[in-house]
């Protein structure tokens, strides 16, 4: 095996990981949130923030506490099921369940149409188990007249060294799989005189498969009140909890080469865990005294997270019986590290309006700016002992091209053919939160200079489009009982990338194509998700 002259230089890039930060795609599963909450939450599609009296407000608009005029305690379990996806090596389960929210709300009269009501709910604001499979072929480029295959991911490598990534104080461009591809030999060859020489080695097609598991549990505690039936108002203070796992493997097939190379893969795991807390503030009032109809105002400040993050990546190389190398692997793994990652501000707005008492109507809408995102590094304590923290000003660049602001949109209804039984359906509509053209690391087509590139263990992202939801829910009271069903199907795609490159724009059939250009094709994939819950009720 030969030593690349870059691993010596980024030494210091690699070992000094003291104040990290984390990549963009890494990051971006602990921005959005999923409906999830109390079947009658989901199956109204949560658009039930102007008319309250649910527990899951809490949350989105914790004014709607403000609504119980009796105290009551639920819990809610159920299973939530991923469709047209494979799992791989035993890893991963397609249908998992879940225990999704438990709380209470004790509502404290002041007169007759007043009240102060105190709650604290537990709900899993993110369900972070995805299966992901992707399979296809490089396409064959027609380069000084012949059609062959030019594209890999080991050739990514190969594109920063003949680009000058890695020269003067850009070590922060070399990451942990350059190390693995430079530092196993795969890059780096030596000539007949003994001198070093970088190579690439062209594939004819990659098989991609990813698990993820784990979750984002909120805590969230809330104080909120109600003046004269008309005006409400409500606080809450949440604490997240993270935990995650992501675990991939990629491998591509090698075309026919002097050195025997016939399969690379490379498999990565990285684990995630924190705590983070934000605040919420919201008001619901009824702008005629007459009338049922409600307007509701929310704003939720970032959500502060300290997080903790390990990462283990390792590249396998088949050869050929016959070649002159044997088969073989390399292992490399992070330092366990600490960073900081702030979300942005979010602002809703929301209407409610019943008929009699057998129809309620609901639609809220939320906003908040994605490529406003934080990435921090650690780098140093206060007077007090705190840690304090700086903005990855590189990776920052990063984000604000690849991620935007996103709007949600919920409407939901629940009728009542009888005192006992209720009806629900709901929709959800999220915009998009990655821009199109968003690439890992990059920034106008330049490699990011930041701890956050160094960490790289795998080189995959998704620029995931808009979401559909769609809900249906039933309900059932008995006495002080309530028993709640609902069912949800969310479907989102997106536009898979197995890996970023220096070629600009694609290469169309035809076209003519130089040996140094590495052209991926974008590969369409969904994500596909079933959810049934459960929830039990009890008022007191």
């Amino acid at each position: 095996m030969v030593k690349s002259k870059y691993f010596y230089a980024a030494l210091v890039a690699l070992s000094a990981q003291t104040a990290v930060a984390q990549e963009t795609y890494e990051n971006a599963p602990l921005l959005q949130k999923d409906l999830n909450g109390t079947a009658r939450y989901v199956g109204m599609g949560g658009a039930v923030d102007a008319l309250g009296a649910d527990i899951s407000t809490i949350n989105s608009n914790p004014a709607g506490i403000g609504l119980f005029r009796r105290s009551m305690a639920s819990g809610s379990v159920g299973l939530v099921s991923q469709s047209g996806v494979n799992t791989f090596d035993n890893v991963g389960k397609k249908t998992r369940a879940s225990f999704d929210q438990v709380g209470f709300v004790y509502a404290m009269r002041n007169n007759e149409r007043s009240f102060i009501n105190f709650a604290f709910n537990y709900h899993k604001s993110k369900n972070l188990g995805e299966l992901l499979n992707v399979a296809d072929q490089f396409s064959k480029e027609t380069v000084n007249g012949s059609s062959q295959y030019i594209s890999s991911q080991n050739k990514s490598v190969y594109q920063k060294i003949e680009n000058g990534v890695f020269k003067s104080n850009k070590d922060y461009t070399y990451s942990y799989v350059d190390d693995l591809y430079l530092e196993s030999g795969v890059n780096l060859e030596k000539d007949n005189q003994g001198q070093d020489v970088y190579v690439a080695y062209p594939a004819t097609d990659y098989l991609f498969n990813r698990h993820s598991s784990g979750y984002i549990s909120n805590y969230d505690f809330s104080v909120s009140g109600n003046v004269n039936d008309r005006f409400y108002w409500g606080l809450t203070f949440g604490i997240k909890d993270v935990k995650y796992r992501k675990y991939s493997e990629y491998s591509e097939n090698i075309i026919p080469n002097s050195e025997g190379l016939e399969k690379l893969g490379l498999q990565s795991e990285r684990l995630l865990s924190g705590t983070g807390f934000d605040m919420t503030f919201g008001v619901i009032f009824r702008p005629v005294a007459t009338s049922p109809f409600r307007m509701g105002v929310s704003v939720t400040t970032p959500t502060w997270y300290d997080l903790t993050s390990s990462a283990q990546a390792s590249l396998s190389f088949k050869m050929s019986p016959t070649g002159p190398y044997n088969s073989g692997s390399k292992t490399v793994t992070t330092d366990v590290y600490d960073f900081k990652f702030y979300t942005p501000w979010k602002f809703g707005l929301s209407l409610g309006h019943t008929v009699g008492d057998y129809l309620a109507l609901g639609a809220s809408y939320e906003y908040a700016d994605y490529s406003g995102s934080d990435i921090r590094e650690n780098d140093g304590y206060d007077y007090y002992g705190y840690t304090t923290s700086s903005s990855d000003i590189d990776m920052k660049q990063n984000i604000q091209e690849v991620l935007k602001g996103v709007s949600t949109l919920k409407l939901g209804l629940e009728y009542k053919p009888s005192a006992v039984w209720a009806l629900r359906a709901g929709y959800n509509f999220i915009s998009p939160m990655y821009q199109k053209n968003g690439i890992k690391n990059m920034v106008k087509m330049d490699y990011v200079a930041s701890p956050g590139h160094v960490l790289t263990t795998s080189t995959d992202y998704t620029n995931w489009k808009a979401t559909n939801r769609f809900t249906l829910g039933v309900g059932y009271n008995v006495g002080k009982v309530s028993l709640d069903l609902a069912y949800q199907y969310a479907v989102s795609k997106g536009d898979f990338n197995p890996f970023n490159t220096l070629t600009v724009g694609e290469v169309k059939p035809g076209d003519t194509a130089t040996l140094s250009d590495n052209i991926a094709n974008i590969k369409s994939v969904d994500n596909k998700r079933h959810q049934v819950l459960f929830t039990l009720g009890y008022k007191l």
